[in-house]
């Protein structure tokens, strides 16, 4: 299968650096479906001649494409495009938004919802450890590819919130219908290699490892109304934060 050719133009009395210019315009091409994820890419000499630009310009937008998850590079096989990222800001917004936002249909399968206790999520929630919780475990798909698996305890205060609901919308927006809404959160970002239970429902193979969030959310009077803990394909998923100095 030969790479499809993006059509590009490059501004050569623009401030903006050539090698920025490249890489804005192949990535908008995958972005807006023109390059679908597995394509073959077109390999960087005949992206330069095609384009009349020298080869580091050429090598070092492959490079910052690659750097943000849209291209991977094989060794014998070549640059192809990436599977399709979700990628998620560093702030307060729930992955049912997330993937609306970025026009992917969000669907959840409910696997467990039942009244517990919970130890560590009470404490989590500043409740006493034998307080019954709601537990939810849901599975978070993009469109018909298993994203996230979701765990999530919630006070006895939303105990109403049903299997229906969660799989119709998202926790945060089930909140919000019952007047609450998540302000700040406390998370935990991390990696691992996927348990059995994770591996089957996120369908994964081989050795990817999973992303981790653990997360507790407080509304604007600073009580608790969420922990939860959560897993992520992450070949297909990111977080992005920006960090600044003080």
């Amino acid at each position: 299968m030969s790479a499809k050719l993006v059509a590009v133009s490059i501004d050569r009395a623009s401030p903006v650096p050539l090698y920025h210019q490249l890489a804005a315009q192949l990535s908008s091409a995958i972005a807006d479906g023109t390059l679908q994820p597995g394509d073959p890419f077109e390999n960087e000499v005949a992206l330069g001649e095609r384009l009349q630009l020298s080869r580091p310009t050429v090598r070092r937008a492959i490079q910052e494409m690659v750097d943000q998850g849209l291209l991977i590079r094989r060794r014998g096989l070549g640059t192809h495009v990436a599977n399709r990222k979700i990628h998620r800001r560093f702030e307060l917004t729930s992955l049912y938004d997330d993937l609306k936002r970025d026009g992917r249909e969000p669907r959840t399968d409910v696997l467990e919802h039942e009244i517990v206790e919970d130890e560590r999520a009470a404490t989590a929630l500043d409740l006493a450890a034998d307080t019954p919780l709601l537990s939810v475990l849901r599975v978070r798909f993009a469109g018909d590819l298993p994203l996230a698996l979701m765990q999530n305890w919630l006070p006895p205060a939303y105990s109403d919130i049903g299997r229906e609901e969660l799989e119709r919308t998202g926790l945060y927006a089930a909140l919000r219908a019952r007047g609450v809404r998540p302000v700040v959160a406390r998370q935990s970002i991390g990696a691992r290699m996927p348990r059995p239970h994770e591996r089957k429902e996120l369908r994964i193979r081989g050795t990817m490892p999973l992303l981790t969030m653990t997360r507790m959310a407080f509304d604007a009077s600073g009580n608790a109304v969420e922990f939860g803990d959560h897993c992520y394909r992450a070949e297909d998923y990111t977080i992005d934060l920006m960090v600044d100095e003080r």
